[in-house]
């Protein structure tokens, strides 16, 4: 027997073509438009527990503190712009065993005056004091005064604030800056 093989194939692809177009109205099967992947992502999770008393609030973890545009005028003669307040958030303590707390800044000190905060960037001869919640400065390097913790959340607050560095009636340069101050918590 001799068969000719373009009727077969042409009946097997409307064979074929037919139950797919069943399959898409079926309600069971749903159309592949509908299965298309719209878009994708991952979601990272990353932390550490601590031997501490208190939670660390990720907010107070990694924080920016906005700084104004300040005037390098503002800044000659050592002079100080207006202050801007940060808080290190501590939630859920339990002061059965450790009832105060230390705080400890580090960074890079500026060359001039080593009780500021060194800035980077184009901006130069100006500093940044970091102050404690009554407005004192802290010391780099330095644990504060202990403070005492009450049981649940705690807010410790804190201050920054520029400080000229450059000598009597030298020019502060303008510019953008940046720093980075570390701080470390020591229950007691």
């Amino acid at each position: 027997m001799n068969f000719n093989k373009a009727p077969l194939a042409l009946l097997t692809a409307l064979v074929l073509s037919s139950g797919a177009a069943f399959a898409v109205d079926d309600p069971v099967t749903p159309p592949a438009a509908a299965s298309a992947v719209g878009g994708s992502g991952k979601v990272n999770f990353i932390g550490s527990i601590i031997d501490a008393p208190c939670s660390l609030d990720a907010e107070s973890k990694d924080q920016t503190v906005r700084m104004d545009e300040i005037s390098n005028k503002t800044l000659a003669n050592q002079g100080e712009s207006s202050m801007q307040s940060f808080n290190i958030e501590l939630k859920q303590c339990d002061i059965s065993k450790m009832k105060k707390v230390k705080v400890t800044f580090g960074g890079d000190a500026d060359i001039t005056d080593p009780t500021l905060l060194g800035i980077a960037g184009s901006a130069k001869g100006a500093g940044i004091a970091l102050t404690n919640g009554s407005g004192a400065q802290v010391k780099l390097g330095e644990a504060s005064a202990a403070r005492t913790l009450l049981e649940g959340n705690n807010t410790l607050a804190f201050g920054a604030f520029l400080r000229g560095t450059t000598a009597k009636d030298v020019a502060v340069t303008p510019g953008e800056f940046t720093a980075t101050a570390n701080f470390m918590l020591a229950y007691e």
